[in-house]
């Protein structure tokens, strides 16, 4: 039989700068209300997004002025990169590891375009082999921490005894617009911050979990429920639909199905780990599932610190569970643009 894939070490690295909801919330208002009629009805979500504190790769500052495309992507370059090695180096040292022991590295980050990408331009500072093998993903948005450790966990099932890095990495401060106001970006301004997080994975024994099954669920139809628009000042938050009502109506049946197919149901997920999107994506998530009101506790506190940075913030959620102590199944899970539902089932260590 093939041997499990088991997760070695989870680390997490946020930015230098903190941004405080109240001087966010005054900050928008000064550059926004005069220009965008609604800002006073929508203002509230800065108290209502469950955010207190956030943490960025830029200064305050920075954000007051227009920001053109190369500016942006200095600034994702720079930041990404320290933030990666960070993260990487946290990981390794945690599973007893170096950069030279790493065969497989697979870095999602959806917030900024290098080319090279972001374990190239890191190799050298990680003591990276020059045959380690690189596999940059983009596009997964909010539910790339879950598929990419998905992804992580199928190359090392099928690459035995190989050490498969993960890293997550995402700026998503940097699409803050002030040009072209919609209210896509005054929630996105009240909602989300930067981080990244790593994780090493090998088959064999080992470590804090082991992956026991994986599975994505796109919908139908759905390509406008989130995303990013593109214009020559860089990315912009697309958020068509109500993503909260989305699914409190759609993400049981789907989820129900992922768990099927790997023999399971509801009930035998002792519990869910969640991307923590927004307060009102928490209790969707907590009514379709049936938690209770509450349940996801780690979730909140996680958006409360940090905000939503998208991909990384369901591996911070996993850090802060795991540290309390895993059951003995529990499911990762993200919602993200397509629009998909990715889940990863891990089996505590025993």
């Amino acid at each position: 039989m093939p041997q499990p894939v088991s997760l070695l070490s989870l680390a997490t690295a946020s930015p230098p700068h903190i941004l405080r909801q109240g001087e966010v919330a005054e900050v928008a208002r000064q550059l926004f209300a005069g220009r965008f009629p609604q800002f006073d009805r929508m203002a509230g979500v800065f108290g209502t997004a469950g955010v207190h504190t956030r943490q960025s790769v830029m200064p305050i500052d920075w954000y007051l002025k227009p920001r053109d495309w190369p500016q942006r992507a200095a600034a994702y370059l720079k930041g990404g990169v320290e933030l990666f090695v960070e993260a990487a180096g946290l990981a390794l040292d945690e599973a007893g590891l170096t950069g030279a022991q790493v065969d497989i590295v697979v870095t999602v980050s959806s917030t900024g375009i290098a080319t090279p990408s972001l374990e190239a331009q890191a190799m050298d500072r990680l003591g990276f082999r020059p045959d380690t093998a690189r596999v940059p993903v983009f596009g997964l948005g909010c539910a790339g921490g879950a598929t990419g450790l998905a992804l992580a966990a199928r190359l090392a099932a099928a690459t035995p005894g190989a050490v498969v890095l993960l890293v997550v990495v995402e700026l998503c401060t940097l699409a803050f617009r002030m040009d072209d106001l919609t209210k896509a970006d005054i929630v996105a301004t009240a909602l989300f911050g930067d981080g990244a997080a790593a994780c090493v994975l090998r088959s064999g024994e080992g470590g804090f979990a082991r992956v026991e099954s994986y599975a994505e669920h796109t919908w139908p139809d759905t390509l406008d429920i989130m995303g990013w628009r593109v214009d020559p000042q860089g990315l912009g938050v697309v958020f068509a639909r109500s993503i909260p009502h989305f699914a409190r109506a759609e993400l049981r049946p789907a989820m129900v199905g992922m768990l099927g197919r790997g023999g399971l149901a509801l009930e035998d997920v002792g519990r869910f780990v969640c991307h923590p999107g927004g307060m009102k994506v928490i209790d969707a998530l907590e009514a379709c599932l049936s938690l209770g009101q509450g349940a996801l506790d780690h979730e909140r506190q996680v958006l409360a610190a940090h905000g939503n940075m998208s991909a990384p913030t369901v591996l911070y959620v996993l850090d802060r569970v795991r540290r309390g102590g895993l059951p003995d199944r529990s499911v990762v899970t993200a919602l993200g643009p397509g629009f998909t539902a990715s889940t990863v089932t891990l089996r505590a260590a025993a």
